[in-house]
């Protein structure tokens, strides 16, 4: 029983410290370029910015994988990022697509661009009726709707006559 125990120790250990020599030697993230919406539509506008330049950097922005060509990023005050604007060209053919800004530093970051042919935020209107279990037993057409309000009329009508005669005493 203790060898078992030292013999599992010893590997938790190893295990351990395989997993310390593995780990990332600094704390925070990289910075990459992000790309707003990251699903986009041939035509439509694509934000993208990253804080890899600093404060008060700059980027050229390229996105001729796409066939937008190259933008400006330019220094926002939004958390020291650089932020920059290009249109998908209404020719751009559905796909994935690396897009890349090179900081006035020299760095390099890039980010994915989806272009698909439909808008991901198209809504879709309902159609149809609602199956829910109550009514609806004929479908939606007005004349059959209209025959079932009638016949609940003719016997609520009924049921009504006949507990006004019951309480009149009158016998059937």
């Amino acid at each position: 029983m203790r060898r078992t125990a030292r013999l599992l120790t010893g590997t938790a250990l190893v295990v351990a410290a395989a997993g310390l020599a593995t780990a990332p030697a600094y704390g925070g993230e990289s910075a990459s370029l992000e790309v707003f919406p990251s699903n986009a539509v041939p035509g439509g506008d694509v934000t993208v910015n990253t804080a890899a330049c600093g404060d008060d950097g700059t980027a050229a922005g390229d996105a001729s994988a796409v066939g937008a060509g190259t933008f400006t990023l330019a220094p926002s005050a939004h958390e020291g990022d650089a932020i920059g604007q290009f249109k998908v060209p209404p020719s751009a053919q559905p796909g994935t697509y690396e897009i890349v800004a090179k900081c006035a530093d020299g760095k390099q970051v890039s980010g994915d661009l989806m272009v698909t042919l439909a808008s991901m935020r198209q809504q879709v209107q309902p159609r149809g009726s609602v199956k829910t279990g109550v009514g609806g037993a004929l479908g939606p057409d007005p004349v059959q709707t209209a025959a079932g309000v009638a016949a609940l009329a003719v016997a609520a009508a009924g049921g009504t006559w006949l507990l006004h005669r019951r309480a009149r005493g009158d016998r059937f």
